[in-house]
């Protein structure tokens, strides 16, 4: 990898997803807005130079530069309920190429529990966001994530990867057709929870079931009364969760609170109910499965859903596969380039000064000497060098760096190290 940090930092991704850990160990690692940003500013404090971090239904990760990855899952643990001994036992570390293509996987949806969600990249976007407002990025991974932007709008626009259900929200009203027929008698919804699935559950909700008997309840009823006015539905307080609860045939609850938020102390009513849990942590508790006609479905369930449409999808992964690699090509050859710049500079600089001494030598030394021709002659001679060594450089088998070592002895050079 180029060093684009100094020496003995690497870039890692280490987290904990669906893929070896169930809703109830993601929800001990899952962070919130608050706490995300405390652990950033820690890092900050302990000198990491870069570092991103998502927290979703999914996944809890962090990407970023560390001179051991114990520095980072140190960050994550405390921070979360985890404790490093859970985190062995579930976790993945990837380091430096292994590292970035794992963020390739993630932010195309190729690693998502619906393969090719396409809700994982904007919280990407968020999360890089977030760390660039306290300088936590650093030009490397910057780069990089734009890369995963550009794969991502690629595969999207070139595949068939994200067709169809492609999201969790997706998924809860794709149930809820399959369970409730449309034609039939319609359902009274509750949706508990207005934050981004809570919003996108809503949109999926309106667009794909039909069902206008949509009842939105949130801690800050604004917040749903904004929602509800996009989709003309109603709005009620948080005091009458209880009530309309009973009155609902289904209950979806995405509060992305830290504990449950829904008991079996809350529901009064005998007929049917099919609860969605769509957080992490769950915010039902399962008190309520004793409870004989209560439904309980969690995310973890809804995602199953989609797997019969997925068969097709599955084809078109090593097109996405081929697109990420050549965008991640164009940005190997960026990332080389930066590794030998300062060295580049430095040559430049370096025959720049012979240049000057030997011109104003020859000003006194030759006859008629014309400097400004020299001047522009010597500059072209100096550019010809700089681009041999720097195609050296590139595409030298062995390592790059005791190649720019041998150079900066050779030429002596000043101001050589690599760019941080």
């Amino acid at each position: 990898m180029a060093a684009l940090q100094p020496k003995h930092f690497s870039f890692y991704s280490i987290g904990i997803s669906y893929r070896k850990a169930d809703a109830e160990m993601r929800g001990l690692f899952s962070m919130n807005e608050e706490t995300i940003h405390n652990l950033l500013l820690q890092a900050k404090e302990e000198g990491i130079p870069s570092l991103a971090v998502i927290s979703t239904c999914n996944r809890t990760e962090l990407y970023g530069f560390a001179q051991h990855p114990f520095q980072l899952i140190k960050l994550l643990c405390e921070h979360s309920h985890g404790t490093v001994e859970e985190f062995q036992k579930i976790a993945y570390i990837q380091k430096n190429e292994e590292a970035c293509d794992h963020l390739y996987t993630v932010g195309t949806g190729l690693d998502s529990q619906i393969l090719g969600d396409f809700e994982i990249i904007g919280q990407l976007k968020m999360a890089f966001k977030r760390s660039k407002k306290l300088n936590l990025i650093n030009p490397y991974m910057e780069r990089l994530l734009n890369c995963v932007i550009q794969a991502s709008k690629r595969i999207k626009t070139e595949t068939e990867l994200s067709s169809g259900a492609t999201s969790v929200s997706f998924a809860s009203a794709q149930y809820i057709l399959e369970n409730f027929p449309a034609g039939g008698p319609a359902k009274k919804i509750l949706l508990f929870g207005t934050g981004k699935i809570g919003r996108n559950t809503c949109d999926n909700l309106v667009k794909h079931t039909q069902n206008k008997e949509i009842t939105l309840i949130n801690r800050t009823k604004d917040k749903a009364e904004r929602i509800a006015g996009k989709f003309d539905l109603v709005v009620k307080d948080y005091a009458q969760l209880e009530e309309e609860i009973a009155h609902s045939d289904i209950l979806i609850v995405a509060t992305g609170a830290q504990k449950p938020t829904i008991s079996k102390q809350l529901i009064h009513t005998s007929k049917p109910l099919l609860i969605l849990d769509l957080s992490i942590p769950k915010n039902v508790d399962e008190n309520v499965k004793a409870l004989d006609n209560v439904t309980l479905i969690h995310l973890d369930e809804l995602s199953k859903v989609t797997h019969k449409t997925l068969s097709n999808r599955e084809n078109f992964i090593p097109q996405a596969h081929q697109i990420i690699k050549e965008i991640h090509a164009d940005f190997k050859q960026w990332q080389d380039s930066r590794q030998f710049a300062p060295t580049m500079q430095a040559l430049k600089n370096k025959l720049s000064t012979l240049k000057e001494a030997e011109i104003k030598n020859s000003r006194t030394k030759i006859a008629d000497f014309n400097p400004e021709q020299a001047d522009l002659i010597a500059d072209r001679i100096i550019q010809k060098i700089a681009g041999h060594f720097a195609n050296h450089l590139r595409n030298e088998e062995e390592s790059t760096e005791e190649a720019i070592t041998l150079l900066n002895k050779v030429f002596k050079l000043e101001g050589s190290t690599y760019e941080s």
